[in-house]
This record gives structure tokens, C-alpha cells and sequence, in this order.
């Protein structure tokens, strides 16, 4: 095998003369590390006492570092648990079935759907228990329900209120009986009928007044009353319930009745209506709600509906006729007058004197009729103080008095708007307006309630 040639060496070249060699330092491992002078040590900082944490301060805020970490996810909130619901019992059927309602599922937070809640409430198969009535509130004490009541044997009598209506009634019904004696006599004039049927049966009408069928014309035709409707009914029933229970009256006896108007204002008519406004049933509180109620099972208590509306209905032939005989006498008086202020005084005489022989005939009865409204009006305030009176014995003197005084304080509301409308003070009414109120006014009203509302000593 052929060897490569051995090539000469290059020769050392000397150190260039203008760049001397490099010093050798020494090595970082031999050379020790300078010694600097120790800096002055300080005092230490003192440590102050910290200050006492508020119990319901929120945490310090955590400040960020220097190197932020990745951007987590907002955490989701967290949810209350699911309360355990006890075990359903068996299903019995309660005395009074009432349907039994779903419940509304909770509220959630916005932009969480309902389906992907976790805790939303599953429906539970199978009927609900009935929930038992919800106690009135504000009263002073409560009939627990299922507790015996004492019915009383008399649940009605007639109080002197009852007996004045009555006896003020008397005239009313003398000239309704004269006014139907004399169309009786046309009538028999007319076709025979004898004078005496329908006197009689005018008179036997007098009983229409206990009569059901009767008393549903008279409350929707003339008293503009409606049915209540089932939740009003609801409403209505354990407030009525209560009132009756104390009272010892049987309250399935009277009908409640609803007025559909925005005023405050209750009915106690014929011999069983009982009505209130929808306004005092939305807006008055239970306990007031069912001093009012009390208030008008006093006026079928006491008589005075029943007696009432007998001698508004024997009296009615005798107002109608004076109603005919006052108009066609203006129109007669205003017809001649256009012709002959003569012929007009003629008339006016001959007014006077049937008049004057008509009282002489009938001994003065017929001048009574023009006192008849204010002593129905006077002895109308004092079956209102009765019907109060009766409310206080059962307890609700205090709703009572607090429902009238609100009463006052909303037309002191109404007087001053119509200040600020018109610039004219609110009218109040005169003497004669006074006499004619079949109500007391509200202050009356509560001085006859203070011996029911001081403390028992």
C-alpha cells in the first residue's frame, strides 16, 4: 500500500511586534472575592398591631402578579338544594273537596334555561292534600276550624228601630190603601170584579218579601246585585263563616250578594240579602271586611231590613200617586199659564181647596207625609248606631272604627282635590240635607264606638 507523503511542518511564526502578548489573569477559582464594608444594620421595622377585621367586612380584593395566570371561566352560582319533600300520605277525601293546585316553580337566574336547571322541581304525581283555611288577619281571636258552634234558637228579632219603621210606615200605608180601594172600584166598575180581591191581594203581597225567588228579583233588578263569582265566593265564605259563628246565627241562611262598583258601601236587605262592593271586598282588609259584614247581619238581626222594605213596599201605591198628582198639577198650572195667567190662578185655587177638603176628610193624615222623611230618616241613623253596637259586642269595635276612620281621611282627600280643581272649598251639606241622611256621619259613628274600644279594667 502506497503511504501519503509526510508534508512539512508550517513554521512557528514569531509574536507580531505591534501587539504584544496577552496578560494572564488569574483564575476566578484562585483569585479570592473583594471585601466590601458591611453596610450599618438598621433597626427593625416595628410590627404594629393589626386592625380588628369588621365581622361583616368582605375579603381583600386579591391584587394580580406580576405573570397573570390563564383565563379561567366566570364560576357558575351555586344553587340552594333541593329541600326533601315529605312523603305524600294516602288520599282521603276532605270534607269540603277544594282542587288542588300546582306549584309555581321557582324563579331562575336570566339565561339559564328551565331544562338545564338542576334543581327544578319534578311534578309529583298523584292528588294534593286540601290546604287548610287561611286564618283573617288582624281579628282578636278565631274560630279554629272543626270547632262546635252554638247556633242560637232565636237568631232574629225586632228592636225598637224595627217597630219606629213600623209605626212611621202606618200613614204610608193608610193612603196606599186608600189609592188601591179607589182603582179597586173602577176595576169593578169596569168588569165587576169585586173592590175587595185586590185589596186583598195587594195586601197578601206584603209576605213577597220572605219569598227566595223574590228576593233574587229584588236584589238583581232593583239593588243592581250579581252572584259572586267562585273566587269571590272563596273569599267571601270564611269571613261571613266567622262573623255568624260568633253571633250564633246560622249563616247558610243569608245569600251573599257582590255590587260590581269602585265606592265603598255594603246592602242588608229583604230577609236574607247580604251585599257588599267589589271594591270593599278587594280593597278593605279581612278584619275590616268582616266588621262590615257585622254591621249589616245586625240590620237582619234587629229587623230593620224586613221591617224596612214592608213599609217601603205597602207605601209605594201612596208615593206613586202623590208622584202623579204633584206632576200633572205643574204641568196643568205651566199649560195655562201659557194662555191665561187667569186661567192659572184658577187653577191653583182650585188645587188649594181639594186640598184643604181632602186633610178635613181625612183628619190631617196627609200632612203628615210632609214630616214622613225626615222622622224615616232620624229613626234610619239610629238603626245604624244599633247595627254598629251590634258589630262591638262581637268584637270588632276596633276594625270598625279603623275602617270608618280611613273613611274620613279619603273625602278629606276628595274635599281637597276638589279645592285645587275648582279654587272653591268643598260644599257641605246644609241643615235640612243632614235631617234627610238615613246615615249618621262618621264622627257620630265613632263617639258611639268608645265605650267598645277602652281597655277592660
Amino acid at each position: 500500500m502506497n503511504q501519503p507523503p509526510e508534508y512539512p511542518q508550517s513554521p512557528q511564526h514569531p509574536p507580531h511586534p505591534q501587539h504584544p502578548q496577552a496578560p494572564e489573569y488569574p483564575q476566578p477559582s484562585q483569585t479570592p472575592p473583594p471585601q466590601y464594608p458591611q453596610s450599618p444594620q438598621h433597626s427593625p421595622t416595628p410590627q404594629y398591631p393589626q386592625s380588628p377585621q369588621h365581622p361583616q367586612s368582605p375579603p381583600p380584593p386579591a391584587y394580580p402578579t406580576a405573570h397573570p395566570p390563564a383565563q379561567q371561566p366566570p364560576p357558575q352560582p351555586a344553587y340552594p338544594a333541593q329541600p326533601a319533600y315529605p312523603a305524600h300520605p294516602a288520599y282521603q277525601p276532605p270534607a269540603t273537596q277544594q282542587p288542588a293546585y300546582a306549584q309555581a316553580p321557582p324563579q331562575l337566574p336570566p339565561g339559564v334555561p328551565a331544562q338545564t336547571h338542576p334543581q327544578a322541581p319534578l311534578p309529583v304525581p298523584g292528588p294534593a292534600p286540601a290546604p287548610a283555611p287561611a286564618p283573617l288577619d288582624d281579628l282578636d281571636y278565631q274560630i279554629a276550624p272543626g270547632t262546635r258552634v252554638h247556633i242560637k234558637a232565636q237568631q232574629r228579632s225586632a228592636d225598637a228601630t224595627a217597630f219606629g219603621q213600623l209605626a212611621l210606615h202606618v200613614p204610608g200605608f193608610l193612603m196606599s190603601l186608600m189609592v188601591v180601594l179607589l182603582v179597586a172600584a173602577l176595576l169593578e166598575a169596569l168588569t165587576g170584579l169585586p173592590a175587595w180581591v185586590p185589596a186583598l191581594l195587594w195586601i197578601a203581597s206584603g209576605a213577597l218579601v220572605f219569598h227566595r225567588p223574590s228576593e233574587d228579583f229584588f236584589a238583581r233588578h232593583l239593588l243592581r246585585l250579581q252572584r259572586p263569582l267562585p273566587h269571590e265566593l272563596a273569599a267571601l265564605t270564611p269571613v261571613w263563616r266567622e262573623v255568624t259563628a260568633r253571633a250564633g246565627v246560622d249563616g247558610s241562611r243569608y245569600e251573599l250578594w257582590i255590587e260590581d262598583g269602585d265606592h265603598l258601601n255594603a246592602y242588608a236587605a229583604a230577609g236574607h240579602i247580604v251585599g257588599v262592593t267589589r271594591y270593599a271586598l278587594e280593597n278593605l282588609p279581612k278584619s275590616q271586611l268582616a266588621a262590615v259584614l257585622a254591621h249589616e247581619l245586625g240590620h237582619h238581626t234587629g229587623g230593620h231590613s224586613w221591617s224596612g222594605l214592608l213599609g217601603w213596599w205597602y207605601s209605594l201605591p201612596g208615593r206613586i200617586a202623590w208622584q202623579v198628582i204633584r206632576a200633572v198639577t205643574v204641568f196643568v198650572i205651566r199649560f195655562t199659564s201659557f194662555f191665561s195667567y187667569l186661567a192659572a190662578g184658577f187653577v191653583i185655587i182650585f188645587v188649594g181647596m181639594f186640598t184643604l177638603v181632602t186633610i178635613t176628610a181625612t183628619y190631617g193624615l196627609p200632612l203628615l207625609l210632609l214630616v214622613m222623611p225626615y222622622l224615616t230618616a232620624a229613626v234610619g241613623r239610629r238603626a245604624e248606631l244599633r247595627a254598629d253596637e251590634h258589630a262591638a259586642v262581637l268584637g270588632f269595635a276596633p276594625m270598625l272604627a279603623q275602617m270608618l276612620h280611613g273613611v274620613m281621611v279619603q273625602e278629606e282627600r276628595e274635599k281637597h282635590a276638589v279645592l285645587l280643581q275648582t279654587g272653591k272649598p268643598f260644599a257641605e251639606p246644609g241643615t235640612l240635607d243632614r235631617l234627610l241622611s238615613t246615615h249618621p256621619d262618621h264622627r257620630t259613628r265613632l263617639h258611639h264606638l268608645q265605650p267598645y274600644l277602652q281597655p277592660a279594667r
